[in-house]
């Protein structure tokens, strides 16, 4: 059976990821996380200064573009890759909401997602490549066999992602998430550079109302019958 692309798009702590993950290890194909290359882009220009609550270096991020060296490594312990910022294991600390609160201002920079999206696109010329994000459908992969946009009430998504902080220890309240959720949502689909939106033959999937397992058999259907039908 051939291999195809399969793009899965959706605003911010709809399940991409996880419904994405998922759909790779029962297909045998590679996972792509775009999102984790944003944010470790965002966690870069954290940590030299180039960004925080009322200022953003652009400039100064671009120039340092070269020196962002981003890598995905296989965890066979976690049973997926983990996020690399050169050479450093970044993937706990690029999930904070801290991290959160500043990357969809970093993913507005044309030469940030010029940068990734060239990447992205090079992890899928062998095809067999399950990729979520913001723009995979639309710009990174607009020929992917199968496109998949995610979405739900900000509410549901605020307290799926408070519930997922609180569980990994971090200090945060639900309004606090459900601003940066709201937020979010706002400049992902108002910029300029890629905003997100539905693609003319993406499958749409409200999951506000369902849970995983839903969500995955919906997701593998849309995609099985795409393989056997073609």
């Amino acid at each position: 059976m051939k291999k195809i692309i399969i793009a899965i798009d959706g605003f911010s702590s709809t399940g991409k990821s996880t419904i994405a993950k998922e759909l790779a290890k029962e297909l045998g194909y590679v996972y792509v996380d775009t999102g984790a290359m944003y944010r470790a882009v965002a966690l870069f220009a954290m940590q030299n200064g180039y960004i925080n609550a009322a200022y953003l270096d652009k400039e100064s991020l671009i120039n340092s573009l070269a020196n962002i060296r981003l890598q995905f490594k296989y965890n066979p312990q976690l049973g997926f890759a983990e996020m690399y910022l050169n050479d450093t294991n970044v993937e706990n600390d690029i999930r904070t909401l801290e991290v959160s609160q500043y990357v969809s201002r970093i993913a507005e920079i044309s030469e940030v997602r010029a940068k990734l999206v060239e990447q992205q696109q090079k992890m899928g010329q062998e095809r067999g490549i399950v990729m979520d994000g913001r723009d995979i459908g639309t710009v990174v992969f607009p020929d992917a066999e199968v496109k998949i946009f995610m979405n739900s009430s900000a509410e549901k998504r605020a307290q799926r992602r408070f519930e997922e902080l609180i569980n990994k220890g971090q200090n945060v309240t639900y309004e606090e998430v459900l601003k940066n959720v709201q937020e979010r949502d706002y400049i992902d689909t108002n910029r300029e550079d890629s905003p997100l939106k539905v693609a003319p033959d993406a499958i749409e999937i409200d999951n506000s109302d369902l849970d995983k397992n839903q969500q995955f058999s919906v997701v593998l259907k849309a995609v099985n019958q795409y393989l056997l039908s073609n």
